[in-house]
């Protein structure tokens, strides 16, 4: 990918790395570790991202 992106996609890019975060340890206490995984977790060689 180039190195000069419009502000756009790179808005974009920047949510998606947020978003491939694993889930918070207060959520873990407050549901009773019920919830350890996060469903949309992402890896960068397997996922291909719609930009």
């Amino acid at each position: 990918m180039s190195r000069n992106k419009e502000v756009g996609r790179k808005f974009r890019l920047i949510k998606k790395v947020n978003e491939n975060r694993r889930v918070p340890g207060w959520v873990m206490m407050k549901t009773a570790r019920r919830v350890t995984q996060n469903p949309r977790r992402r890896n960068w060689r397997r996922g291909s991202l719609k930009l």
